[in-house]
């Protein structure tokens, strides 16, 4: 019989190159990926994405400026090819992309976090749901709120003009468009991201989320491939959003202003624009992009307030509950509608509904790595939900407002307003502010909110730009700043160049071109997560599977006599306290059973180091385990508030106690050992040590094979855990 462990299942060598590049498939091998991805300690630009990428674009934009005509004759040429050939492609990803993140969201999965088990959201829920919003949401929806409408009733895709039917879909359109498939493509790339850089220490891009599947290839040429598509789709979409967005307010700067519409100041409205963008940017998230995302949320809100109050009130929130009861219930229909039945069905596809799958696609990356940067902390779940509910809730409210009341106007016989909303939207959105009381105010808070819609896409482009362009260790950091400013002036040189070769028409042509091939890396992407939250399950599973020489309560909290427990319920232990305790049990025990394991032979680890916040030691045991997941022990204080109820009153100065907890590789296990004698840490440290190998055999028993991931042979491929369990039973036996 061959020797397994050397040579594999048909005892041929195996080849060391495709072994060294194999993808991971158990999260043992999954968790060398932060080692494996990094090169360098900090950011580092990465020269062949950066260069390829600004190469790519400038060369679109100079061919965009010199010979406008035949670049929008081209990308009209190639969008007709796609809409009728590729167009259920698109359909089909972007169905299979909400399927996968609510299968992620209502899955046993959806409770692991965005980082370790104990760490939680950096910011409160109503800045974080205005950032998403913010970040999520360009001015182009005020741009196609009234126009979208109004297209669909007076030219629908299969129903007649003008009708009922066609007056009942015609908001409900552009609210499908700005729904839940947009925010699910960013919040599959968001969550994966964020995973990956949170939970497993790997730096924060779409290459790391593809390690499971590609292993170290995603640090090469194959990374780089997928980083300039990521880049260069980002940058167009981000582009196409400030395209339509200075088309919109040349407008409302030439109404408050008594400027000249025009190129002319268009061109100035972008330079305004990037220099705005490059202060506010090089400030950081929690400073610029923060405080302009909670301003645009208020403004946004201040501005539909106002719409509400002074325009058809009862008319329109009849409306928006009828229009989101519509959406809800033809959703399936709509998702996977392609008119292939209808004359002209791919051009209308082309012209709407491809065009937004494709700029979501676009924006996927730019808008998932920013929303992943906020989330640090949430679970699965909670970022899925909140995704694609709150903004999208928001979406609903200022498509419907706006919407309806332009269609108020056009049921009511305004055929001149129809025509100029369809022929020229941003002077149809105007139109329409000008119609209520006070409109000088409505159009300054207006063109206010359309500006900070703006600003909050230019100021997360331009860093998200310089994220995908670098190599960054730690997902905290950023690019470097001048890279932020490189990006905003180049976005606004291919906002230039679209708006010279054809304006809003060929935007939409560049994005859905461009767009492309981000579908291959949501594919990527999808197959990677999953494969991960399998390991997830093995993990989770394994740890509660206990060994037949085990007690009965296996791996739980430690035992505990009853003199302890209830001397623990009215203990709130200070600072000082727990430090000595770590100091005279913790640390001890600790060094007692590093020393153990050295002398049967364990390769062991004791470190030491001191809590910047709570200034107590915490203390690390690793016994490594070769090619298989380290056994990791954190002792480490945690700061908790005192109850105010309990049996008893307890008198105290302070509002806060210590809990000594022990922590895993992927965050604690929620007991507290204060208290606990030094035979009682050592016994528990076992516990959790025999619990570590239970995990390790399960794992190893239920990987799954792929095409990328062949499966290990069955047997004699892990021999040290083999080793350890058989090890373990013999001192059972004993």
């Amino acid at each position: 019989m061959p020797e397994r462990s050397r040579f594999g299942v048909s005892g041929r060598r195996k080849d060391p190159v495709a072994e060294e590049f194999r993808a991971p498939i158990t999260s043992t091998e999954l968790s060398k990926g932060p080692s494996e991805l990094v090169e360098h300690p900090g950011p580092t630009v990465n020269w062949r994405v950066f260069l390829i990428a600004a190469g790519i674009i400038l060369a679109f934009s100079i061919w965009a400026i010199i010979v406008p005509d035949n670049a929008a004759a081209t990308m009209r040429s190639m969008v007709s090819w796609i809409s009728i050939n590729l167009g259920w492609f698109y359909v089909v990803t972007v169905t299979l992309v909400v399927l996968f993140v609510l299968w992620v969201a209502f899955s046993k999965e959806g409770s692991v976090r965005l980082g370790p088990d104990h760490s939680r959201p950096q910011y409160n829920l109503f800045t974080w749901v205005a950032m998403l919003f913010a970040a999520g949401v360009g001015i182009d929806m005020l741009f196609y709120s009234v126009t979208g409408p109004i297209t669909q009733f007076i030219a629908p895709p299969s129903v007649d003009a003008e009708s009922a039917a066609a007056a009942q879909d015609a908001v409900v359109w552009t609210m499908f468009h700005y729904g839940i498939a947009g925010w699910s493509m960013y919040a599959l790339l968001g969550m994966a991201m964020g995973y990956f850089a949170y939970r497993w220490g790997m730096p924060l891009s779409i290459r790391a989320a593809l390690y499971p599947l590609l292993g170290k290839r995603v640090r090469g040429v194959t990374g780089d491939v997928i980083d300039i598509f990521a880049l260069v789709g980002t940058v167009f979409g981000v582009a196409t959003s400030m395209g339509i967005g200075v088309v919109l307010l040349n407008v409302g700067f030439s109404w408050l202003f008594g400027l000249p519409e025009g190129l002319a100041l268009q061109i100035a409205l972008v330079l305004v624009a990037v220099i705005m963008t490059i202060a506010a940017c090089t400030s950081g998230v929690d400073k610029g992009i923060r405080l302009v995302s909670e301003l645009n949320l208020w403004s946004a809100a201040a501005m539909m307030l106002y719409i509400l109050i002074t325009g058809k009130t009862s008319f329109l929130l009849t409306a928006l509950v009828e229009n989101i009861g519509r959406f809800i219930f033809t959703l399936p229909e709509r998702t996977l509608q392609t008119f292939a039945y209808e004359d002209g069905g791919a051009e209308w596809m082309g012209s709407w509904t491809l065009f937004f799958w494709a700029f979501w696609l676009a924006w996927g990356p730019f808008v998932g790595l920013f929303l992943a940067r906020i989330s640090r902390g949430r679970t699965l779940r909670e970022f899925v939900i909140a995704a694609i509910t709150a903004p999208v809730l928001c979406d609903f409210f200022i498509v419907s407002i706006f919407g309806n009341s332009a269609m108020n106007e056009v049921l009511g016989g305004n055929t001149e307003f129809a025509d100029m909303a369809i022929n020229s939207p941003e002077h149809g959105w105007y139109a329409l502010l000008e119609m209520f009381p006070g409109a000088p105010f409505l159009i300054g808070l207006a063109t206010l909110s359309g500006l900070l819609f703006y600003l909050t896409s230019a100021n997360s482009g331009a860093m998200v730009m310089s994220n995908f362009s670098s190599s960054i260790p730690d997902p905290s950091q950023d690019g470097a700043k001048w890279l932020r400013i490189f990006w905003a002036l180049v976005t606004a040189v291919l906002t230039v160049a679209m708006l010279i070769a054809g304006g809003v028409t060929t935007m939409e042509h560049a994005t859905l071109i461009f767009a492309l091939p981000v579908t291959i890396i949501a594919y990527l992407v999808m197959a990677s997560f999953s494969k991960v939250l399998r390991m997830e399950r093995a993990e989770r599973e394994g740890t509660v599977m206990r060994r037949r020489t085990a007690a009965a309560h296996g791996g739980a909290a430690p035992e505990k006599s009853w003199r302890q427990r209830l001397g623990q319920l009215r203990a709130y232990p200070s600072n000082k306290a727990v430090a000595q305790f770590v100091d005279k049990v913790i640390h001890p025990a600790l060094v007692d059973v590093k020393e153990e394991f050295r002398e049967l032979g364990y390769d062991a680890e004791l470190t030491s180091t001191p809590n910047a916040t709570t200034h107590i030691e915490e203390h690390t045991l690793v016994v490594h385990m070769h090619d298989h997941r380290n056994f990791h022990y954190q002792v480490a204080a945690v700061e908790a508030p005192v109850p105010a109820f309990g049996a008893r009153t307890v008198a105290r100065e302070v509002d806060v106690y210590y809990r000594l907890e022990v922590f895993t590789q992927t965050g604690t296990e929620g007991y507290d050992l204060m208290g606990l004698g030094k035979e009682q840490v050592i016994n528990d440290v076992l516990d959790r040590y025999e619990a570590h190998l239970s995990f390790l055999q399960y794992s190893s028993e239920h990987d799954y094979a792929s095409m990328l991931t062949p499966p290990r042979p069955a047997t004699g491929m892990i021999p040290q855990i083999d080793e350890d369990l058989d090890h373990e039973e013999g001192k059972g036996r004993e």
